[in-house]
Protein backbone atom coordinates (compact mmCIF):
# COMPACT_ATOMS: atom_id res chain seq x y z
CA UNK A 1 0.00 0.00 0.00
CA UNK A 2 3.01 2.48 -0.96
CA UNK A 3 0.89 3.44 -4.25
CA UNK A 4 -1.90 6.08 -4.19
CA UNK A 5 -4.45 7.15 -6.73
CA UNK A 6 -6.10 5.82 -9.87
CA UNK A 7 -5.08 7.36 -13.25
CA UNK A 8 -2.29 9.69 -11.85
CA UNK A 9 -0.33 7.52 -9.46
CA UNK A 10 2.44 7.86 -6.86
CA UNK A 11 4.66 5.34 -5.54
CA UNK A 12 6.83 6.61 -2.50
CA UNK A 13 9.76 4.85 -0.85
CA UNK A 14 12.44 5.68 1.85
CA UNK A 15 12.93 6.23 5.26
CA UNK A 16 13.57 8.94 7.46
CA UNK A 17 16.89 8.30 7.89
CA UNK A 18 17.59 6.32 4.69
CA UNK A 19 20.05 7.50 1.65
CA UNK A 20 16.69 9.12 0.45
CA UNK A 21 13.28 9.47 0.29
CA UNK A 22 11.95 9.22 -3.49
CA UNK A 23 8.64 8.38 -5.72
CA UNK A 24 7.70 7.54 -9.30
CA UNK A 25 4.36 9.28 -10.50
CA UNK A 26 2.66 7.67 -13.43
CA UNK A 27 -0.22 8.76 -15.40
CA UNK A 28 0.76 12.37 -15.09
CA UNK A 29 -0.21 13.97 -18.74
CA UNK A 30 1.89 14.81 -20.98
CA UNK A 31 3.01 18.56 -22.49
CA UNK A 32 2.72 20.03 -18.75
CA UNK A 33 5.22 22.36 -18.48
CA UNK A 34 7.78 21.53 -15.60
CA UNK A 35 8.36 24.91 -13.71
CA UNK A 36 11.34 23.46 -11.55
CA UNK A 37 11.50 26.85 -9.16
CA UNK A 38 8.06 26.06 -8.43
CA UNK A 39 8.18 22.24 -7.34
CA UNK A 40 11.72 23.24 -5.32
CA UNK A 41 9.40 26.16 -3.74
CA UNK A 42 6.51 23.85 -2.50
CA UNK A 43 9.08 21.32 -0.84
CA UNK A 44 10.75 24.48 0.51
CA UNK A 45 7.69 25.16 1.98
CA UNK A 46 7.59 21.36 3.63
CA UNK A 47 11.48 21.67 4.79
CA UNK A 48 12.76 21.41 7.89
CA UNK A 49 14.27 24.39 9.67
CA UNK A 50 12.29 26.99 8.43
CA UNK A 51 12.20 28.86 11.35
CA UNK A 52 12.33 28.87 15.53
CA UNK A 53 8.67 26.82 15.26
CA UNK A 54 9.67 23.83 13.50
CA UNK A 55 12.29 21.06 14.02
CA UNK A 56 15.90 21.98 13.80
CA UNK A 57 17.43 19.91 11.57
CA UNK A 58 18.34 20.81 8.43
CA UNK A 59 18.04 19.48 5.20
CA UNK A 60 17.60 21.42 1.32
CA UNK A 61 15.16 18.78 0.38
CA UNK A 62 16.35 19.51 -2.81
CA UNK A 63 14.88 17.02 -5.92
CA UNK A 64 16.75 15.55 -8.33
CA UNK A 65 14.29 13.92 -11.50
CA UNK A 66 15.84 10.67 -13.34
CA UNK A 67 12.91 10.48 -15.89
CA UNK A 68 9.75 11.68 -17.50
CA UNK A 69 11.04 14.77 -18.30
CA UNK A 70 11.88 15.74 -22.03
CA UNK A 71 12.89 19.99 -22.84
CA UNK A 72 10.84 21.27 -19.59
CA UNK A 73 7.65 19.33 -20.09
CA UNK A 74 6.44 16.05 -18.85
CA UNK A 75 6.61 13.23 -21.31
CA UNK A 76 3.64 11.18 -20.06
CA UNK A 77 5.90 8.41 -19.10
CA UNK A 78 6.87 7.33 -15.11
CA UNK A 79 8.69 10.57 -13.43
CA UNK A 80 11.48 9.13 -10.90
CA UNK A 81 12.97 11.34 -8.89
CA UNK A 82 14.96 11.11 -5.20
CA UNK A 83 15.43 13.62 -2.56
CA UNK A 84 18.77 12.80 -0.72
CA UNK A 85 18.79 12.60 3.00
CA UNK A 86 22.09 14.88 4.37
CA UNK A 87 21.67 15.77 7.94
CA UNK A 88 20.41 12.59 9.72
CA UNK A 89 21.72 12.18 13.36
CA UNK A 90 20.41 8.06 13.77
CA UNK A 91 22.27 8.22 17.11
CA UNK A 92 20.28 10.48 18.77
CA UNK A 93 17.87 7.62 18.76
CA UNK A 94 20.32 4.66 19.70
CA UNK A 95 18.03 4.75 23.27
CA UNK A 96 14.55 4.07 21.18
CA UNK A 97 16.29 0.90 19.70
CA UNK A 98 13.87 -1.41 22.13
CA UNK A 99 11.12 0.68 23.34
CA UNK A 100 7.97 1.62 22.29
CA UNK A 101 7.03 5.18 22.26
CA UNK A 102 3.94 6.65 23.10
CA UNK A 103 1.51 7.07 20.69
CA UNK A 104 4.41 6.22 18.01
CA UNK A 105 3.69 3.42 15.37
CA UNK A 106 7.04 1.65 16.82
CA UNK A 107 4.95 -0.81 18.24
CA UNK A 108 2.25 -1.26 15.73
CA UNK A 109 5.17 -1.54 13.13
CA UNK A 110 6.94 -4.32 15.45
CA UNK A 111 3.80 -6.43 15.68
CA UNK A 112 3.15 -6.38 11.92
CA UNK A 113 6.50 -6.63 10.23
CA UNK A 114 8.40 -8.40 12.98
CA UNK A 115 10.92 -5.90 12.83
CA UNK A 116 11.56 -1.77 12.83
CA UNK A 117 14.03 0.45 11.83
CA UNK A 118 13.67 3.15 14.92
CA UNK A 119 16.23 6.02 13.47
CA UNK A 120 13.41 8.86 13.37
CA UNK A 121 10.90 6.24 12.90
CA UNK A 122 12.03 5.30 9.87
CA UNK A 123 9.19 4.91 7.12
CA UNK A 124 5.92 5.66 9.50
CA UNK A 125 8.47 9.09 9.61
CA UNK A 126 6.59 12.14 8.05
CA UNK A 127 9.71 12.61 6.11
CA UNK A 128 8.07 10.50 3.76
CA UNK A 129 5.66 13.07 2.73
CA UNK A 130 8.36 14.75 0.64
CA UNK A 131 7.07 12.29 -2.27
CA UNK A 132 3.76 13.70 -1.85
CA UNK A 133 4.55 17.18 -2.07
CA UNK A 134 6.42 16.61 -5.36
CA UNK A 135 3.75 14.60 -7.18
CA UNK A 136 1.31 17.12 -5.46
CA UNK A 137 3.55 19.93 -6.97
CA UNK A 138 3.01 18.32 -10.87
CA UNK A 139 -0.59 17.43 -10.14
CA UNK A 140 -0.82 21.56 -9.32
CA UNK A 141 1.06 22.23 -12.80
CA UNK A 142 -1.47 20.11 -14.37
CA UNK A 143 -4.70 21.70 -12.51
CA UNK A 144 -3.51 24.84 -13.25
CA UNK A 145 -4.44 24.48 -17.31
CA UNK A 146 -7.96 24.11 -15.83
CA UNK A 147 -8.41 27.09 -13.77
CA UNK A 148 -8.37 25.03 -10.41
CA UNK A 149 -6.65 25.96 -7.78
CA UNK A 150 -5.81 24.67 -4.30
CA UNK A 151 -5.13 26.67 -1.41
CA UNK A 152 -4.60 25.56 2.36
CA UNK A 153 -3.77 27.04 5.66
CA UNK A 154 -3.60 26.99 9.56
CA UNK A 155 -6.92 27.97 10.71
CA UNK A 156 -6.52 26.90 14.25
CA UNK A 157 -3.80 25.74 16.86
CA UNK A 158 -5.10 24.92 20.28
CA UNK A 159 -7.64 26.83 21.54
CA UNK A 160 -7.15 29.72 19.08
CA UNK A 161 -8.98 29.53 15.73
CA UNK A 162 -10.23 31.50 13.23
CA UNK A 163 -13.93 32.38 12.33
CA UNK A 164 -13.85 33.77 9.62
CA UNK A 165 -14.98 32.26 6.51
CA UNK A 166 -12.11 31.62 4.11
CA UNK A 167 -13.88 33.87 1.66
CA UNK A 168 -13.38 37.02 4.00
CA UNK A 169 -9.29 36.02 4.46
CA UNK A 170 -6.53 37.34 2.40
CA UNK A 171 -4.64 34.17 1.32
CA UNK A 172 -1.86 36.64 0.31
CA UNK A 173 -0.97 36.88 3.82
CA UNK A 174 0.01 32.96 4.23
CA UNK A 175 3.55 32.91 3.67
CA UNK A 176 4.20 36.19 5.45
CA UNK A 177 4.31 34.51 8.72
CA UNK A 178 5.67 31.05 10.00
CA UNK A 179 2.14 29.05 10.90
CA UNK A 180 0.77 29.92 7.35
CA UNK A 181 -2.02 31.36 8.92
CA UNK A 182 -3.76 34.20 6.53
CA UNK A 183 -5.40 36.25 9.87
CA UNK A 184 -1.99 38.18 11.12
CA UNK A 185 -3.52 38.97 14.29
CA UNK A 186 -4.44 35.47 15.02
CA UNK A 187 -1.07 34.27 13.36
CA UNK A 188 0.75 36.04 16.19
CA UNK A 189 -1.00 34.60 18.91
CA UNK A 190 -0.54 31.07 17.38
CA UNK A 191 3.01 31.52 17.07
CA UNK A 192 2.93 32.58 20.64
CA UNK A 193 1.22 29.95 21.86
CA UNK A 194 3.68 26.89 19.83
CA UNK A 195 6.51 29.48 21.60
CA UNK A 196 4.88 28.98 24.79
CA UNK A 197 4.63 25.13 24.54
CA UNK A 198 7.77 24.41 22.87
CA UNK A 199 9.39 25.86 25.87
CA UNK A 200 7.83 23.81 28.15
CA UNK A 201 8.97 20.78 26.00
CA UNK A 202 5.37 20.12 24.59
CA UNK A 203 3.60 19.69 21.27
CA UNK A 204 0.47 21.11 20.74
CA UNK A 205 -2.06 20.43 17.63
CA UNK A 206 -4.48 22.09 15.25
CA UNK A 207 -6.74 22.18 12.16
CA UNK A 208 -5.91 23.34 8.68
CA UNK A 209 -8.43 24.02 6.00
CA UNK A 210 -8.23 23.54 2.53
CA UNK A 211 -10.50 25.54 -0.30
CA UNK A 212 -10.52 23.77 -3.92
CA UNK A 213 -12.15 26.47 -6.29
CA UNK A 214 -12.64 26.06 -10.23
CA UNK A 215 -13.22 22.48 -9.78
CA UNK A 216 -16.20 21.42 -12.36
CA UNK A 217 -19.45 19.85 -11.86
CA UNK A 218 -19.40 16.20 -12.06
CA UNK A 219 -15.83 14.39 -10.41
CA UNK A 220 -16.88 11.94 -8.32
CA UNK A 221 -17.79 8.31 -8.39
CA UNK A 222 -21.52 7.75 -7.30
CA UNK A 223 -21.17 4.61 -4.53
CA UNK A 224 -17.45 3.44 -3.45
CA UNK A 225 -15.75 6.28 -5.05
CA UNK A 226 -17.21 9.35 -3.81
CA UNK A 227 -14.99 12.62 -4.13
CA UNK A 228 -14.91 13.49 -0.43
CA UNK A 229 -13.58 10.02 0.57
CA UNK A 230 -11.37 10.47 -1.69
CA UNK A 231 -10.53 13.62 -0.14
CA UNK A 232 -10.94 12.28 3.47
CA UNK A 233 -8.59 8.78 2.55
CA UNK A 234 -5.89 11.10 0.94
CA UNK A 235 -6.04 13.66 4.23
CA UNK A 236 -6.03 10.65 6.74
CA UNK A 237 -2.99 9.15 5.42
CA UNK A 238 -0.88 11.95 6.49
CA UNK A 239 0.89 12.14 9.78
CA UNK A 240 -0.93 12.93 12.60
CA UNK A 241 -4.16 13.57 11.23
CA UNK A 242 -6.86 12.88 13.34
CA UNK A 243 -10.43 13.95 11.59
CA UNK A 244 -11.56 14.92 8.20
CA UNK A 245 -14.78 17.34 7.76
CA UNK A 246 -15.89 19.04 4.80
CA UNK A 247 -18.64 21.18 4.05
CA UNK A 248 -20.38 22.25 7.49
CA UNK A 249 -19.29 18.53 8.76
CA UNK A 250 -19.88 18.41 12.54
CA UNK A 251 -21.53 21.42 12.82
CA UNK A 252 -24.42 20.96 10.69
CA UNK A 253 -25.91 18.79 12.88
CA UNK A 254 -27.35 21.28 15.04
CA UNK A 255 -29.33 22.86 11.92
CA UNK A 256 -32.54 21.79 10.39
CA UNK A 257 -33.08 20.55 6.96
CA UNK A 258 -34.79 23.78 5.64
CA UNK A 259 -31.70 25.22 6.84
CA UNK A 260 -28.98 23.02 5.49
CA UNK A 261 -30.18 22.87 2.04
CA UNK A 262 -28.22 24.59 -0.80
CA UNK A 263 -31.18 25.90 -3.19
CA UNK A 264 -30.16 25.82 -6.58
CA UNK A 265 -31.22 28.87 -8.78
CA UNK A 266 -30.48 30.29 -12.83
CA UNK A 267 -26.88 32.36 -12.50
CA UNK A 268 -26.88 35.10 -14.92
CA UNK A 269 -24.66 33.52 -17.11
CA UNK A 270 -27.63 30.43 -17.46
CA UNK A 271 -25.49 28.12 -15.70
CA UNK A 272 -26.90 26.21 -12.63
CA UNK A 273 -25.34 27.41 -9.08
CA UNK A 274 -26.29 27.17 -5.37
CA UNK A 275 -27.15 30.00 -3.23
CA UNK A 276 -25.49 28.78 0.00
CA UNK A 277 -22.50 26.08 0.07
CA UNK A 278 -23.10 24.37 3.08
CA UNK A 279 -22.32 20.79 1.03
CA UNK A 280 -19.15 22.20 0.66
CA UNK A 281 -18.87 21.36 -3.18
CA UNK A 282 -19.83 17.98 -3.31
CA UNK A 283 -23.31 16.06 -3.60
CA UNK A 284 -24.02 12.51 -3.91
CA UNK A 285 -20.08 11.95 -3.66
CA UNK A 286 -20.07 14.10 -7.22
CA UNK A 287 -18.65 17.90 -7.31
CA UNK A 288 -21.30 20.73 -8.02
CA UNK A 289 -19.13 23.32 -9.42
CA UNK A 290 -18.92 24.92 -6.08
CA UNK A 291 -16.06 25.46 -4.03
CA UNK A 292 -14.75 22.67 -2.25
CA UNK A 293 -14.07 23.08 1.01
CA UNK A 294 -12.69 20.96 3.81
CA UNK A 295 -11.25 21.09 7.24
CA UNK A 296 -7.87 18.42 8.75
CA UNK A 297 -7.38 18.17 12.25
CA UNK A 298 -4.17 17.11 13.38
CA UNK A 299 -2.93 15.86 16.98
CA UNK A 300 0.02 17.14 19.20
CA UNK A 301 3.22 15.76 17.90
CA UNK A 302 3.78 12.44 19.72
CA UNK A 303 7.65 12.70 20.46
CA UNK A 304 7.83 15.66 23.30
CA UNK A 305 10.77 16.13 25.94
CA UNK A 306 8.89 15.25 28.99
CA UNK A 307 9.79 12.02 30.74
CA UNK A 308 6.84 9.46 29.81
CA UNK A 309 6.31 5.84 31.16
CA UNK A 310 6.46 3.12 28.60
CA UNK A 311 7.58 -0.40 27.93
CA UNK A 312 10.84 -2.09 26.41
CA UNK A 313 9.77 -5.03 23.75
CA UNK A 314 10.54 -7.50 26.45
CA UNK A 315 7.21 -5.40 28.37
CA UNK A 316 9.81 -3.82 30.95
CA UNK A 317 8.60 -0.75 32.40
CA UNK A 318 10.88 2.05 31.01
CA UNK A 319 10.95 5.92 32.19
CA UNK A 320 11.78 7.66 28.84
CA UNK A 321 12.76 10.88 27.88
CA UNK A 322 13.13 11.64 23.90
CA UNK A 323 16.08 13.22 22.05
CA UNK A 324 16.55 14.02 18.53
CA UNK A 325 14.98 17.04 16.94
CA UNK A 326 11.59 17.47 16.52
CA UNK A 327 8.12 20.13 15.47
CA UNK A 328 6.25 21.26 18.55
CA UNK A 329 3.57 21.82 16.11
CA UNK A 330 3.02 19.44 12.91
CA UNK A 331 0.84 22.41 11.26
CA UNK A 332 2.77 24.96 9.38
CA UNK A 333 4.41 22.54 7.86
CA UNK A 334 1.71 20.38 6.79
CA UNK A 335 0.06 22.80 4.88
CA UNK A 336 1.78 22.00 1.58
CA UNK A 337 1.18 18.23 2.49
CA UNK A 338 -2.42 18.86 2.37
CA UNK A 339 -2.43 20.70 -0.57
CA UNK A 340 -0.57 18.30 -2.05
CA UNK A 341 -2.96 15.58 -1.37
CA UNK A 342 -5.64 17.42 -2.56
CA UNK A 343 -4.53 18.12 -5.67
CA UNK A 344 -3.50 14.70 -6.54
CA UNK A 345 -7.23 13.47 -5.99
CA UNK A 346 -8.63 16.24 -7.83
CA UNK A 347 -7.06 15.49 -11.08
CA UNK A 348 -7.09 11.72 -10.64
CA UNK A 349 -10.91 12.56 -10.81
CA UNK A 350 -10.68 14.97 -13.38
CA UNK A 351 -8.40 12.64 -15.32
CA UNK A 352 -11.13 9.43 -14.53
CA UNK A 353 -13.79 11.63 -15.71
Amino acid sequence: MNTFGNIFRLTSFGESHGEAIGGVIDGCPAGIDVDMDFIQNELNRRKPGQSKLTTSRKEADEVEFLSGIYEGQTTGTPIGFIVRNTNSHSSDYDNLKDVYRPSHADYTYQQKYGIRDHRGGGRSSARETIARVVAGAFAKLALKKYGIEITAYTSQIGHIRLTKSYKELDFSNMESNPVRCPDTEKAQEMIDLITTIKKEGDTIGGVISCVCQGVPAGLGEPVFGKLHAALGNAMLSINAVKGFEYGMGFEGVQYKGSEMNDIFYRKPDGKTGAKTNHSGGIQGGISNGEDIYFRVAFKPVATIFKEQQTVDKDGNDVLLKAGGRHDPCVLPRAVPVVEAMAAMIILDYYLMR
